[in-house]
């Protein structure tokens, strides 16, 4: 989801690879050990929690998490939790990352020192104020000063416990006094509008002195006076109500402006509590990528985007703008992923991937060596196998990984490593067993093979085959080393990488997925020694069960029909896909007039409001085919939306129910489902992903009301009829191809990124064209890293593209500056607090002479 600001676009995401804690505290009893958990929050909302990790004080995690960031946020935030079965479970401690600090860490395996976690210091949300010094006369004719206080609302207080029933109490504090006052609670909102005003007296009544706003003698007194607002949430707890935030502010800034009105940002309280040292909690190991696209109309990249389009056309390859971004680049996956997701978005993958990897077989010797390097070509293949065959592994393997994570069969073969009580030659069985399974319903997977995939196979396949015409083999592993050892295998060793299980599996299946992992890969790999493979001898004695002509026989029959030309037609496939289940609460309402709604309790009829009770959690489903929900996985639906009754997807307004994170799915008959998502992340994904599978049904809404009907109106338009038509357009239309939901231009602009990140190298290369072109004798060793083939077309290439870069670096420059005068510190977009703000007034202030 992309925040508009002004013609451009800012897209917000972030990659997490969670590795694991180390000498985390002991636990007091006599065990020592802890059962832990991860959890990932933007500021104080969780967006992802890692399985549990018993019985370890170095407990391993290695789960990734990659999500589009929705909103604002201004720390990135990581804590560790101890299970505890009888109570709510404790906080062991936390790494908290500042948004304009994320940088520092990209991308690089660190190290971060668990912080000890103060209930004082969980702070989130900003608060508008708005503060008047007056002078006011009495009836005698003395002067006294009076201060008054306006709280007006805030934003994006933290939830706490599954509620936030907020309050204010605001202070006027000196050496000598201490007077507060307190606002009225609002109940469950984190977004609460109080507009109370409260008055101070700051200065004692005397006679009137026009040279200043305080009397001479309270002037010092005042200067050491300040305001504070402190935010809380009524709790009825036996703890008491807990702590949201504070705002300190001194008087004596009162003094240039009897008035001012501004935003500010939250800040913890300071309590005096002594920390704990940095290394008695231990250490968490994080790679964090985090990417901020600025991205302007598509008209702006055309010049650079039309020289990347060309890449398969230009010949040789190695010339081309995408070959050149995989040059200069100091890890080929990352020119990969933007110009596979670029490709695919204008339909060129297949011609532009055919072009490298033609290139990269004319340069191999040795065809047992062919694409087994991390070559650009071999980067870009696997990011489109990963694209577009997501849904392709969810058919096939995802059942039966299912199975293999539930039941827990013994499959250990390695003599050494058995249990007490295990039997190693029904261990062999069990693994011989889902070894074959795996393996035929692979073979047997090729008619649903994505078609992109199989256009590319049978490009590999052709080019090999005329490149080592003495090798029969060759067109089969050229196409084996990609379907086997860069899909299927890894995706059965990790299957959490791949959407097929939402964690990483525990050590005894992560050891079964190993050797199965291990025997697939050397099945389909067609060696012909492959006893040979194996390191270990007790995987070769295994292997025996599989040395029988019909594996390979079968191996051989898949890759003939993923890599053969019109081999299928292109109808769609019948069985439903799975592309998203969960546990949300729904509500079901008719706009009727009539508070109607399924699955209430009895005394929810009739009320003025929808509460919490009304809300029931059930488990929902959603393939290609229709949308369900059942009380529990795993049980009858207890109702089903085909795709087709879909009218629109959006967001509900807090308003309606008082709750964040809620949406509505519209039917027809003015049915509608209001649903509430655990985070802001999972409500994106819902959306997205309901709105994609539908937005091609021919009687889409064009207009949606954004709150509820309720009490005779809605609560947006105040509209009093319940068939009124929608108040607000419904969302843009979107791809309607699920698996590919790319955006070309941000694609262009992470690619212009990475142009102007190694301008360096691409001067460098065009030193190295120089050189090529008019010194043909020993390559310099500087310009030896670049695979120049043609040195003037990669010259021209060069040029375009740095002209293209330099055109779009010019154009962020003037929106950075038009943006730098326009923009207010203290407004609501820029509160006052706001470290990363500061730190881009302080850039800007070097290179412009304009203030805010």
């Amino acid at each position: 989801m992309a925040v508009e600001e002004e013609g451009l676009r800012v897209f917000q995401s972030v990659r997490i690879k969670i590795g694991e804690a180390k000498n985390l505290p002991t636990y007091p009893g006599p065990n020592k050990m802890r059962d832990c958990y991860c959890t990932v929050n933007l500021d104080q909302e969780e967006v992802f929690r890692t399985k549990i990790v018993e019985k370890s004080l170095c407990p391993f995690y290695g789960e990734d998490f990659y999500c589009e960031i929705p909103r604002t946020f201004r720390h990135l935030s990581f804590y560790i939790f101890d299970r505890d079965v009888f109570r709510r479970d404790s906080i062991i401690g936390k790494v908290a990352i500042q948004k304009e600090d994320l940088q520092k860490y990209h991308n690089r395996d660190t190290w971060f020192q668990l912080q000890h976690v103060d209930a004082d210091s969980e702070v989130q949300g900003k608060v508008h104020l708005e503060l008047r010094l007056s002078e006011v006369i009495t009836d005698t004719g003395v002067v006294c000063h009076k201060l008054a206080t306006r709280v007006l609302e805030c934003q994006g207080l933290p939830i706490v416990n599954g509620q936030c029933d907020p309050y204010a109490t605001v202070t006027l504090a000196g050496p000598s006094r201490s007077e507060a006052k307190k606002t009225k609670v609002k109940k469950k909102t984190n977004n609460p509008h109080f507009d109370e005003v409260f008055y101070f007296e700051v200065t004692r009544p005397s006679s009137y002195n026009k040279k200043s706003h305080f009397d001479i003698e309270d002037v010092d007194e005042v200067d050491k006076m300040e305001i504070r607002v402190d935010l809380w949430n009524a709790s009825n707890l036996k703890f008491g109500d807990e702590f949201l935030g504070e705002l300190r502010l001194p008087l004596k800034f009162l003094r240039q402006s009897s008035s001012y009105e501004a935003w500010y940002f939250l800040q913890p309280r300071d309590n005096g509590n002594k920390s704990l040292k940095p290394d008695d909690l231990g250490s968490l190991r994080l790679n964090v990528v985090y990417t901020e696209d600025h991205v302007f109309s598509s008209d702006y990249y055309s010049p650079l985007r039309d020289v990347l389009l060309k890449s398969a056309d230009v010949e040789p390859v190695s010339a081309s703008a995408a070959h050149i971004l995989g040059e200069v680049c100091r890890e080929k996956q990352e020119a990969a992923i933007p110009l596979v997701r670029l490709f695919l978005h204008y339909g060129r993958i297949v011609p532009f991937i055919s072009a490298i990897a033609n290139a990269e077989v004319k340069r191999t010797q040795d065809p047992n060596t062919i694409f087994r390097g991390n070559s650009l070509t071999s980067k870009c293949i696997d990011e489109t196998m990963k694209l577009a065959g997501m849904h392709y592994l969810q058919v096939t393997l995802k059942p039966i990984i299912d199975e293999i994570c539930q039941v827990h069969k013994p499959c250990e073969i390695d003599p050494v490593k058995l249990k007490d009580g295990e039997n190693l030659e029904n261990n062999r069985e069990n693994l011989r067993q889902y070894v074959d399974r795996i393996f035929t319903v692979i073979t047997k997977s090729g008619v649903s093979c994505p078609t992109v995939m199989c256009d590319i196979f049978f490009s590999l396949r052709e080019s090999a085959a005329k490149r080592f015409q003495g090798d029969l083999d060759v067109r089969y592993t050229a196409v084996s080393s990609f379907i086997f050892l860069r899909f299927f295998a890894p995706a059965i060793l990790s299957p959490n990488l791949f959407q097929l299980t939402p964690h990483h599996p525990d050590p005894q299946t992560s050891r079964t997925l190993t050797l199965i992992s291990k025997t697939i890969q050397t099945l389909g790999s067609l060696s012909k020694s492959k006893s040979a493979n194996f390191k270990e001898s007790y995987m070769a004695i295994f292997y025996d069960y599989f040395n029988e002509q019909k594996y390979a026989d079968a191996v051989k029959n898949f890759l003939d029909l993923i890599s053969s030309s019109g081999r299928r037609d292109h109808k769609s496939i019948e069985q439903p896909i799975l592309l998203k289940e969960g546990t949300l609460k729904l509500t079901v309402k008719k706009v009727d007039g009539n508070s109607s709604c399924r699955f209430m309790i009895k005394r929810a009829q009739g009320r003025k409001r929808f509460g919490m009770k009304n809300f029931k959690k059930r488990w929902f489903r959603l393939t290609n085919h229709e949308f369900t929900y059942q009380k529990s996985k795993g049980d009858h639906p207890l109702c089903s939306i085909p795709i087709e009754n879909i009218l629109a997807v959006e967001r509900l307004e807090e308003e309606s129910f008082k709750m964040k994170n809620m949406f509505q799915v519209i039917q027809p008959e003015r049915r509608v489902l209001y649903i509430q998502a655990n985070n802001c992340v999972e409500a994106k994904d819902w959306i997205d992903i309901l709105t994609k599978v539908s937005q091609c049904n021919k009687k889409r809404l064009t207009v949606y009301h954004p709150s509820a009907y309720l009490n005779g109106h809605w609560l947006c338009c105040k509209a009093t009829a319940d068939n009124t038509p929608g108040c607000t357009p419904c969302t843009g239309g979107l791809p309607a191809n699920i698996q590919l939901d790319i955006d070309g231009d941000r694609e262009t602009e992470r690619i212009y990124s990475l142009f102007n990140l190694y301008m360096p190298k691409l001067e460098k290369m065009q030193e190295a064209c120089g050189s090529k072109s008019v010194y043909d004798g020993p390559e310099e060793e500087e310009y030896s890293t670049f695979i120049i083939d043609d040195p003037k077309e990669t010259y021209k290439t060069l040029k375009l593209i740095i002209e293209g870069v330099g055109n779009l670096e010019q154009e962020h420059a003037q929106y950075k500056r038009d943006k730098f005068k326009k923009t207010k510190y203290g407004s609501q977009e820029h509160p006052i607090g706001d470290k990363s703000f500061q730190t881009y007034i302080r850039q800007q202030s070097e290179i412009s002479a304009h203030s805010i």
